[in-house]
């Protein structure tokens, strides 16, 4: 494992870095614009605007990172955000907020880009595993303790949006300095998105509807929590349960989803993310104390959504389309994610606070139905070709490098049984 990690050991540093300062800001910013009353509207185009400048990020990074190469485009964008985030404590209106996220959503986009083709490059087919799920762990770990920095301050001080300027910017130096060889330029994947729905519409439609329910979640849990009596330690602990809880989940559902149908592991984690939300609108009214076991819940399933259906799209797709389906289903995802914490803040204004989760079971609701229904008009892939979950869920936390302009005059891809889809997606291939 040390031999694995070695050649990537500087990067990781940064990583991990770069994600506390990520992890205490994505938390802050909600709580902060409550304290200064922001309007449910306005938190919620707050989250909406980070994902708008995520996929912005993903489809004209590329350019900049040849035209600058990793090292230098890796500080520019960590001194970017570094700045962006003062930014948000010297003016505290939710306009410029708005544009200041968007700003940081690009900015992290590119970094995420830079990192993953830079693990990429050093990882070999031997380590790549090792590599990932060490990169995996960080991303959770970090961005936990990020959250928890949450209760050294009172969310009015500038203490915290210092600290969280300062790791930001901390996060360039390893790279900066490191001896490693910079990885080759960074290449572009077109898309094809109706080609990506006919070849997989539950792993699309899966993308798009965690997208719609985990951008609320980032954008408004913190409000919801304060909004039941709540204070910034709650907020933390909350927040940090249930990304600890999507990590214990990601893997034992994965592992299952590798021996039976994998839509019915994602039907099974819809329903169960979808009565864990409707647990956590009963608990916010009626028993605070349960709040935090339903949340344990939710994100036990919630989160291993995405992977789930990445890999499930990847079971059908040609080994030559991985990095194309992988860019796709990440741009659909960021699409749900714009919509979602916009929509979920106008149900919120017109029916309260409890009604965040209500949102996000309504998502994880349709995800279950829809998939059930293509479960009636396709049959399972067969195990000689299916995917591991593992090399899936390295996908999806993959940020790809996006060209949005879709291909011309390409076939339809034939279903997994060889004959062409039909205008209602693929045709099943047994009764």
């Amino acid at each position: 494992m040390a031999k694995a990690i070695a050649p990537v050991a500087a990067l990781l540093l940064s990583v991990a870095i770069l994600l506390v300062g990520n992890g205490l800001l994505g938390t802050l910013l909600p709580v902060r614009a409550q304290v200064e009353a922001f309007s449910p509207i306005d938190i919620g185009v707050l989250g909406s605007a980070y994902f708008f400048g995520f996929a912005c990020g993903c489809v004209f990074g590329p350019r900049l990172v040849e035209r600058a190469g990793h090292i230098r485009a890796f500080t520019a964008m960590v001194s970017l955000a570094s700045a962006l985030v003062l930014a948000h404590a010297m003016v505290l209106d939710p306009v410029p907020w708005w544009v200041f996220r968007a700003g940081s959503g690009a900015c992290f986009a590119i970094l995420y880009m830079i990192i993953e083709s830079w693990l990429n490059e050093k990882a070999t087919n031997q380590t790549r595993g090792v590599v990932f799920s060490v990169y995996f762990v960080i991303n959770l770990t970090m961005i936990t303790v990020g959250q928890l920095m949450l209760i050294l301050e009172p969310p009015s001080s500038f203490l915290l949006f210092s600290a969280a300027s300062i790791l930001v910017s901390l996060a360039a130096l390893p790279v900066a300095l490191t001896r490693a060889e910079a990885p080759a330029p960074i290449t572009e994947v077109r898309l094809n998105l109706r080609r990506l729905y006919r070849v997989s519409p539950v792993g699309a439609v899966g993308c798009f509807a965690v997208g719609l329910a985990s951008g609320p979640f980032w954008a408004l849990a913190p409000v919801f929590v304060q909004s039941f009596g709540g204070g910034v330690s709650a907020v933390a602990v909350f927040m940090s349960i249930t990304v600890l809880a999507g990590a214990l989940g990601q893997f034992p559902l994965g592992r299952i989803s590798d021996r039976i149908d994998r839509r019915v592991v994602i039907i099974a984690a819809s329903i169960g993310a979808a009565l864990a939300g409707l647990l956590l609108v009963a608990a916010a009214v009626a028993a605070p104390g349960l709040l935090l076991p339903a949340t344990f819940f939710f994100g036990m399933f919630a989160f291993p959504l995405y992977s789930l259906s990445v890999a499930h799209a990847n079971d059908f797709a040609d080994n030559r389309q991985f990095v194309e389906t992988a860019g796709g289903l990440l741009l659909i995802w960021a699409s749900g994610a714009v919509i979602g914490p916009f929509a979920a803040s106008l149900v919120i204004r017109a029916t309260g606070p409890a009604s965040l989760f209500a949102f996000t079971a309504t998502a994880h609701l349709a995800l279950g139905l829809f998939t059930l229904y293509r479960m009636r008009r396709r049959a399972p892939v067969a195990e000689a070709v299916k995917g591991g979950f593992l090399d899936a869920a390295i996908a999806a936390q993959t940020v790809s490098n996006i060209d949005a302009r879709e291909t011309q005059g390409e076939p339809p891809s034939p279903d997994a049984d060889g004959s062409a889809p039909d205008a209602d997606g693929p045709a099943p291939a047994a009764a």
